[in-house]
């Protein structure tokens, strides 16, 4: 008889981000998180330990980068990172600070938590991937609040103008914005030319299919619905 040890899943994830202690103040932005994550991981985007150096990878960018625990915890799950480093998180010791840290963190594309960068960053990495002939796809997660921020207003514009169609840009509405916008997010996105789904940010097949509908020609934007957390 063989036996087989497998891969820790979705229901595992409280337990490994119950490990990280001592960041109170954002562990509702991980839990808003961890559902887009998981399904961002597990069944869309081609990216794991094994594709690390491989220059026509998928990218991830959390540009959502304050409270990383389930951003953490869904490396350990797919094999990036080692559990037993999820409890020493933080200290001076771990690779695995408050905020992610791509020199140190493996599975890590950019250094995040000052808020508003991801998404400009993940337009210049879509555009260096199609000079390169690549067709990997660019995914970055903003949190609402994150759109205040005059470098998104900028990059929306030109993303769409220059029909990046690998690039999806996924918005975690937690309705903490400061101010909202006129119509709503979807709106924001929509009228500067990008393909928009909205949908339930705790309903994986929900999310799937956003993730994975057709969009020739224009990038696509998936505004991920949770109830508010006080997170941002």
């Amino acid at each position: 008889m063989t036996t087989t040890t497998s891969e820790p899943g979705y229901a595992e994830l409280p337990r490994l981000i119950s490990l990280m202690t001592g960041d109170d103040k954002h562990h509702a932005a991980a839990e808003s998180t961890v559902d887009v994550l998981w399904v961002l991981f597990d069944r869309v985007l081609d990216l794991g330990p094994e594709t690390a150096r491989r220059p026509g990878r998928d990218r991830f960018l959390l540009s959502k980068g304050h409270g990383p625990m389930a951003y953490y915890a869904v490396l350990v799950a797919k094999g990036w990172l080692d559990e037993n480093e999820l409890a020493d998180w933080s200290s001076a010791r771990s690779r695995l600070g408050h905020h992610p840290d791509r020199v140190r963190a493996p599975g890590v594309e950019i250094s995040s938590g000052s808020l508003g960068h991801g998404l400009p960053i993940a337009v210049g990495t879509a555009l260096g991937l199609r000079a390169r002939r690549f067709s990997s796809r660019i995914v970055t997660l903003v949190g609402d609040a994150e759109l205040d921020e005059g470098s998104n207003h900028e990059a929306i514009v030109v993303a769409a103008r220059l029909g990046l169609d690998k690039l999806t840009t996924v918005v975690v509405d937690n309705q903490s914005s400061t101010h909202g916008w006129p119509g709503g997010i979807a709106r924001r996105f929509e009228i500067e030319g990008w393909a928009v789904r909205t949908v339930s940010g705790r309903d994986h097949e929900a999310l799937y299919d956003a993730f994975t509908a057709p969009h020739p020609g224009r990038p696509l934007a998936v505004v991920a619905v949770v109830e508010p957390k006080g997170a941002h």
